[in-house]
Parts: structure tokens; C-alpha cells; sequence
């Protein structure tokens, strides 16, 4: 067997491999004579038909097969002991008057390159990394909502702002008929609230529905209808009020700083609202880092410039589908798949060059660590390092959560990685700001 490479230029290249009869000859008559042995033939005795009439009926289908296997063995390995870095797939290329009659075979295959580039992190312009704080106004937010799920509900005749109303909607033509409970701050608008305000246990008012909540979607629930038809629904229906509750905000005392974090762990106001800040500090983190790293991403894409085998890959995208795609098709896909491509490219060069790698030890770390955060969820927070051992090992004998964790890893150190060696333009923002900056 011989293979020899043929470079077109620094990114495409053809490999031609040359199998000899002595490279498969064994292989095929020891196949042969084991289908001899067990062949089955009308006319003779099992381990006694002709030899001539196996070759005849099996011989092809067998010198296809093994020559298949030996050309994919030594093309594989070619490419492992050369060291290339090929994209996608070696393609077969087309040979006419290809014959299987013959002794020696020659076949060539299409590589496409990685191409050699450097990964500059310091970028002529930095990255904006947002740290994102709770305001005043969302930390009040969180202490009123706080009372309010902590508070006792106080029953009343007459509808106040604020107040929860249950009642009954009713439209007989369109067949609803559905008992709910109605938070008034949920309500749009100062027409529709006017209506509940000042209404009394028994009274029946009538509203529309289009525009009536701040969420279009809570018609679904509060009228029990189906999603696609609340869609734009604009009736009126009629609401029967057979409750009114005021909601008593909880007192901002110690017993209630001990319910929410632990005895004696908050003892002020002001220490409750440092907790806040803390909490939706760790929040916000997680949403900053994922448009930290979106944005490194796009930045990287865009200052690290390279060619790519894009005739070849066009090729190869047209192959590699359960349906063979029109060289159309093949160049819309290649287009919409490019960018991400790249920075596969980026991200293994970085990897590589700076030993980033996911051994067994870290993946079984960080799983014991994501199981700790979801027990301690459920009030979990102390459990025995067999609980965890036993819990990662069942998650860990699953290929597809290996593969999934540790995508995620590597995503956490690359971050890491990034925050350590990049340069960034710091914003410290309110969570509104942040929404502002990045959906524009």
C-alpha cells in the first residue's frame, strides 16, 4: 500500500491511496473459505461447495467490503500520524471507469486544511463587561413583594386599589364561564381598574377583554380558554366579585428576617437590603457573564482574520445530511453555519495553545458541585459526600450528560480564562440598563 499527498495550496489538499492485491488478498480467501464452511448450497454437503461457486456468488460483495474497511483503517491513520487538521470530512473524488476486475486499486480523496492563525486577546477595542447592581427601586420592589407573600389577607365588602378580587367571568356566547382570583395591580390601564374600585361583594361589572391584563397571556388562565384563541380576543365579559381580600403587608421584624435567612443571620432593615444586593448580585452575574461571553465571541470572530477551504466545505455539507442537499442549498448552509465555525476554529486554538482541557477529576467536581446547588434548592444543604459520589457516578454513565457537562465546563473555563487575560471596558448598570444596553 502506498498513500501520497498532493498539497493545492495551504488549504486544500489531495491524498491518493494505492492498494495492492497482497494488501487484501489474505483477508478476502480467509472470508471465502469460512463461507465455504458454512455455506448452505442445494446439491452439497455443508463444508463441500466448490470453492469456485463461493468466489462466484460471494467473492465481490467480500473484496468490496474488505477493501472498503482497509482503505478507511489506512486513510485514518495517515491523517493521524501526519498530524493534519482537517475540516469536515476526506471526499471521495469521482473516478470514471473505476474497475473492480482489476488486482490494484488507486483511490483519492479531497482534504480540506485548518488553516494557521494566532488568537490576539488584546483587542483594539475592549469588550464592555456589564456588572450589573439591584437599584433602590428594585430592592424596595423585593422587600414590598417579600411582606406581601408573608402577609395575612384581610377580608373586606368594598374593591380597593391593591386589594386580590375572586369572582366568576361569563360570556355565555363563547362558552366561558370560570372562577378566578384577580390581583388589581395586575390589571392595564386606569379605565379597567375604575371599575373594580369602589364595586362590592355580589356586584357583577363588565369588561373587555382585549387589554385588560398587563400580560395578555393571563386571559388564558383567568377566563380558561385556549392559547390561540385569546390571541387577539376582543369580547366583553361580565366579572361577578364573591370575594374581596386586602393583603396586610408582614412586618419588617426579626421573626420574619429569621424566617427568610436563619436566626439572628439578618437583624435590620438595612441589613436586608445589603442581602438583596447580594442575592441579585449572584442573579445578575450569571446573565452578565453569558452577554460577556457572546460578546467576547463576536469580537474575536471579527479581529481574528483567516481563510477557509469554502469550495471544499461547500462540497462536503452537500454529503453530510440524511438528504444530499443542491449546491445551492450547500452554499445558504455554509453561510449561515461560517461564523460559528470560526469561532470553533478560535476556541480550540485557545484551548489548545493554553491547556484548557476538561480531565475525569474536574467533570466529577463540577457534577458534585451542580447537584449540591440543586439539593440545597430543595433544602438539601448538607448532604454526604457518598449522596453526591452516587448521584454524579449514575449521571456520569450517561454519554449524552458527559458530553453536555462538559460542554459547560469548558465553557466556564474558557470564561475564566477570558476575565484573567482580556482587557474590558467595565459598566457598572441597573438590571433596566442592562435590558436597555443589550436589546437596544
Amino acid at each position: 500500500m502506498n498513500i501520497t499527498r498532493e498539497n493545492i495550496d495551504e488549504l486544500n489538499a489531495v491524498v491518493k491511496v494505492d492498494i495492492a492485491k497482497e494488501d487484501y488478498a489474505g483477508k478476502v480467501d480467509k472470508i471465502l473459505k469460512d463461507y465455504r464452511k458454512n455455506a448452505n448450497i442445494p446439491g452439497f454437503r455443508k463444508g463441500h461447495v466448490p470453492m469456485g461457486m463461493v468466489k462466484k456468488q460471494y467473492g465481490q460483495a467480500v473484496l468490496v467490503d474488505e477493501v472498503n474497511k482497509l482503505l478507511q483503517e489506512s486513510l485514518n491513520k495517515y491523517l493521524t500520524e501526519e498530524k493534519l487538521d482537517v475540516l469536515g470530512n476526506p471526499l471521495p473524488k469521482d473516478q470514471e471507469n473505476f474497475d473492480w476486475e482489476s488486482d490494484n486499486y488507486s483511490f483519492e480523496f479531497e482534504l480540506g486544511i485548518a488553516p494557521e492563525f494566532d488568537v490576539d486577546l488584546d483587542l483594539k477595542k475592549p469588550v464592555t463587561k456589564y456588572n450589573i447592581v439591584a437599584d433602590e427601586k428594585m430592592v424596595n420592589d423585593q422587600i414590598t413583594s417579600i411582606q406581601k407573600q408573608y402577609g395575612k389577607l384581610k377580608t373586606k365588602e368594598e374593591v380597593a386599589e391593591g386589594d386580590t378580587v375572586a369572582g366568576t367571568f361569563k360570556n355565555e356566547e363563547e362558552g366561558i364561564e370560570n372562577e378566578t382570583t384577580i390581583e388589581l395591580e395586575n390589571i392595564k390601564g386606569k379605565r379597567n381598574l375604575n371599575k373594580f374600585v369602589g364595586s362590592k361583594v355580589g356586584d357583577t361589572i363588565t369588561l373587555k377583554t382585549k387589554n385588560l391584563f398587563e400580560d395578555d397571556h393571563a386571559l388564558i388562565n383567568h377566563l380558561s380558554i385556549e392559547h390561540d384563541k385569546a390571541h387577539d380576543l376582543d369580547i366583553e365579559v361580565e366579572f361577578t366579585i364573591s370575594e374581596v381580600n386586602e393583603r396586610e403587608l408582614a412586618d419588617l421584624d426579626q421573626e420574619l428576617f429569621d424566617k427568610l435567612f436563619g436566626k439572628d443571620k439578618v437583624k435590620s432593615v438595612t441589613e436586608l437590603k445589603e442581602k438583596i444586593k447580594e442575592d441579585a448580585a449572584k442573579q445578575f452575574e450569571q446573565q452578565s457573564d453569558q452577554q460577556l461571553m457572546n460578546d467576547i465571541t463576536e469580537a474575536l470572530i471579527e479581529a481574528t482574520n483567516f481563510e477557509l477551504p469554502k469550495e471544499f466545505l461547500q462540497k462536503w455539507i452537500q454529503t453530510v445530511g440524511e438528504k444530499p442537499m443542491t449546491e445551492e442549498e450547500a452554499k445558504e448552509e455554509y453561510e449561515k453555519s461560517e461564523k460559528g465555525l470560526r469561532y470553533q476554529l478560535i476556541e480550540g486554538k485557545v484551548v489548545n495553545d493554553n491547556n484548557l482541557n476538561v480531565d475525569f477529576n474536574d467533570l466529577k467536581e463540577f457534577t458534585s458541585e451542580k447537584i449540591k446547588q440543586q439539593m440545597a434548592q430543595f433544602g438539601q444543604m448538607d448532604p454526604s459526600q457518598k449522596e453526591l459520589d452516587d448521584i454524579s457516578a449514575r449521571i456520569l454513565s450517561n454519554q449524552e450528560e458527559v458530553k453536555r457537562l462538559s460542554e459547560q465546563l469548558m465553557n466556564e473555563k474558557l470564561l475564566a480564562f477570558y476575565k484573567e487575560n482580556m482587557k474590558f471596558d467595565e459598566k457598572e448598570v441597573t438590571y433596566e440598563e442592562f435590558v436597555k444596553a443589550i436589546y437596544k
